[in-house]
């Protein structure tokens, strides 16, 4: 895992808007008729409707898919009893989560009282708010307390995820561990290190899933809980009382079958590991330490299956594979509960799903590592867009055949579509390239090395080894701020252009390419003592793999040493810059947006084949509109009929490309007016690549795309360039540099093929 520093962590939560989460209106408020039917008067009809049918206000409300996060900060993480307040990060955290997963609303409540009874007094008066609740970071045994007092009196969905999650995910890991290793679960022997709610909760869970009661040790700080002991208990722990000899963990472990950890950092060791019986099934789940490291268990023996709770081993169990799916199908059929026949629906689903082929889209996330069913894929991946496919509709259904669900699925195949449709690929295209860029890192340099923020990016392209960065400009500068920022930037290389040993040799090379362009050997000496053109030979000569800049240099300037010394590929006689614009469930490409001014039909048809290979080269099948404010001749002018050309020039050039123009751009995106006004239109899907008349048209598209339609921006990306060269431009931030460097390392591992 990339470290992660302090001061990263706070101006996560610090820079731009504060915190993690907003609310946004989902209906138009611009008009003054909006604001009458979002407000008074219209606000009262619903009001009317919910007032004679109570259900109504799942129809006219957000209640249905919105869930209430609360905690009184009694059991933080790992860190205690620290106070509602200072819970409220991880509570917004868990918001997060939910939207990102399972696109669940989720308002986060964090209560000032320790006492059990007002929590359950407040949390049932919020009932009319909300479609369920998620009791989080209360401590035991006050949250079984709570817990069950609110099922029996609230009418929606109450889930204490910090008990449920891990018992359902290492439920999941279990049924798989136990069938890979050819055990039955009614005949194993499970030990319990930790007797807090996860652990309480995970103990009951297995018993559940089938191991038998007498056949599980629970053991707390004071050793087992056993019959008779009276130090340390409560009814919650007597529950799990047995008669046993043993009084310690090491006791305990001997022959055991199973150890499942939720307690602390050491307490199992290599001795105890060896007493186990063979194939010995090890969750040590206690973050952000586990019980006993991978290392030390494979050391004591080589059968283990080993899960823990972190992302840089195999088999993570991860709460993320529970809360999100699960409330998604407790809300989707408006369950009045969530019951153990719906956890146990969850751990089914998961288990099973961990024995499905893993697609290349979930290979690609995880930087190109293969998945089998097997000792270290037991548990399917947190960032496996299918769990929501297959966890949500397995906790519906179960909803449905137990009697909680007010509002039963008809077709539970036309509810996986209907999740599907939630999530687009977009949100994800940039780790896909990060992960790409991971597996094989190239050399990536930086003219503008002595930046704030291009020193911050590559702390963060170290970290997360997306390339090996170059930055140019004065060592002791560069050393200076590095130390000032607080930054370990070991990994990255530092060479100053004026006494580069290579210095003399590229101004050489540098006078070779351009003294017929009026350049003397004193000019390109002195243009070479700028780090953009230095950079710009370095990767020309193969000293660098690729090259970002841009950030303190106008476009111009950065542009034209490309020109110069990189130059467009053999054969290509136009460039152009395209734009990336990722939204919430698509992604477009938008060009040309920062090289030609006013292309001719013959560039246009250049940019539009360059363009729509770059986004095959990106997993993307490309859809070209050529735009213009006219469609198919509806409005004759030099212009249209400019854009008319050149697509039919394309349509000779690349018979395959599916590609119309001219036409406007609302037709090129809409289904509905292509499908209704131009059936004859070669288009039959909207386009995902617009190809504009003129750089000025283009530059405000993707601009107001950008600022007024939420897209993420990610370019200008040079098209045509016979090297990565990948503009930044003044304003970008860390991650766009970050995104940008990783698409860099990608186009040159592609140059190397």
């Amino acid at each position: 895992m990339a470290m992660i520093r302090k001061q990263d962590a706070l101006d996560y939560h610090s820079l731009g808007r504060k915190g993690k989460i907003e609310v946004i209106s989902t209906k138009p408020c611009a008009t003054q008729r909006d604001l009458s039917l979002a407000y008074t008067p219209g606000v009262a009809e619903p009001c009317r409707e919910i007032e004679a049918n109570p259900a109504d206000a799942y129809k006219y409300t957000a209640k249905g898919n919105l869930v209430a996060v609360i905690s009184n900060g009694t059991a933080v993480l790992g860190l205690g009893d620290i106070g509602a307040l200072a819970g409220k990060p991880v509570m917004e955290g868990k918001g997060v989560l939910f939207k990102r997963f399972a696109d669940i609303d989720v308002f986060d409540i964090e209560l000032n009282t320790h006492d059990p009874e007002e929590i359950i007094k407040i949390v049932k008066a919020l009932e009319p708010t909300f479609g369920g609740i998620n009791l989080e970071d209360i401590k035991a045994p006050e949250c079984f307390h709570i817990e069950e007092t609110l099922k029996k009196m609230m009418n929606i969905p109450v889930f204490h995820d910090d008990q449920h999650g891990t018992a359902i995910i290492s439920g999941a890991g279990l049924l798989n561990a136990l069938e890979i290793i050819g055990k039955k679960i009614d005949q194993v022997k499970v030990v319990f290190s930790g007797a807090g709610a996860a652990g309480i909760a995970c103990a009951k869970f297995y018993i559940t899933l089938g191991v038998k009661r007498e056949n599980l040790v629970l053991c707390d700080t004071k050793g087992v809980v056993y019959k008779g002991r009276t130090e340390g208990m409560n009814p919650y722990k007597e529950y799990f009382a047995v008669d046993t000899s043993a009084r310690t963990l090491a006791d305990a472990m001997k022959g055991a079958d199973v150890f499942a950890g939720v307690s602390v950092k050491g307490v199992l060791t290599k001795e105890m590991v060896k007493t186990m019986a063979p194939d010995p099934i090890i969750f040590a789940m206690a973050n952000p330490d586990p019980e006993i490291s991978p290392e030390d268990a494979f050391a004591a023996r080589k059968d283990v299956v080993m899960a823990t709770g972190r992302s840089d081993y195999p088999n993570q169990i991860n709460n993320v594979l529970g809360f999100p799916f699960i409330f998604r199908g407790a809300l989707d059929v408006m369950a009045s509960a969530i019951n153990d026949e719906m956890k146990l629906a969850a751990a089914h689903a998961l288990a099973t799903l961990a024995k499905e082929d893993v697609p290349d889209s979930v290979i690609k996330a995880y930087g190109g590592e293969k998945f089998k069913f097997g000792r270290n894929y037991i548990i399917p991946k947190p960032l496996d867009p299918r769990v929501l496919l297959w966890e949500a509709p397995a906790v519906a259904k179960a909803a449905m055949e137990t009697g909680v669900a007010r509002k039963p699925i008809a077709d539970l195949d036309a509810y996986r579509d209907s999740l599907e449709s939630r999530f687009g690929r977009s949100k994800q295209i940039m780790r896909v390239f990060i992960h790409e860029a991971q597996k094989e890192p190239k050399r990536i340099v930086f003219p503008e090395g002595n930046e704030e923020k291009i020193l911050r990016a590559c702390q963060i392209i170290l970290d997360e080894e997306i390339a090996h960065p170059v930055l140019l400009g004065d060592r002791a500068v560069i050393e200076e701020k590095t130390k000032m920022l607080d930054l370990d930037l070991q990994g990255a290389e530092i060479v100053d252009p004026t006494s580069a040993a290579k210095f003399d040799t590229y101004v050489s090379k540098f006078y070779d390419l351009r003294n017929r362009k009026g350049i003397t050997r004193t000019d390109a000496r002195e243009q070479l003592r700028r780090t953009i053109p230095f950079g710009m030979m370095m990767v020309n000569e193969g000293d660098a793999d690729g090259l970002v800049a841009g950030l303190t240099e106008n476009y111009p300037g950065t542009i034209r040493p490309a020109l110069q010394i990189i130059r467009p590929l053999s054969g290509i006689s136009t460039i152009a810059g395209m734009y990336m614009l990722i939204f919430k469930n698509d992604v477009l490409f938008i060009a040309d947006a920062t090289v030609n001014f006013d292309p001719t039909a013959e560039q246009l048809a250049d940019i539009a084949i360059l363009v729509a290979e770059k986004v095959r080269s990106y997993d993307v099948e490309p859809r070209v509109a050529m735009l213009s404010f006219s469609n198919f001749g509806s409005t004759p002018h030099p212009s249209s009929k400019k854009m008319a050309h050149a697509t039919e020039l394309v349509k000779k050039r690349m018979p395959g490309l599916m590609i119309d123009g001219e036409m406007m751009a609302d037709t090129a995106v809409s289904q509905e007016i292509l499908d209704a006004l131009y059936p004859f239109s070669s288009l039959k899907h909207p386009a995902n690549v617009l190809i504009c008349p003129n750089l000025e048209s283009s530059n405000v598209a993707y601009k107001l795309l950008g600022k007024l339609g939420g897209a993420e921006q990610v370019g200008p990306i040079l098209v045509g360039m016979r090297k990565p060269v990948y503009l930044v431009i003044p304003g970008n931030e860390v991650a766009d540099i970050v995104n940008v460097t990783a698409m860099a390392v990608r186009d040159a591992q592609e140059v190397n093929k």
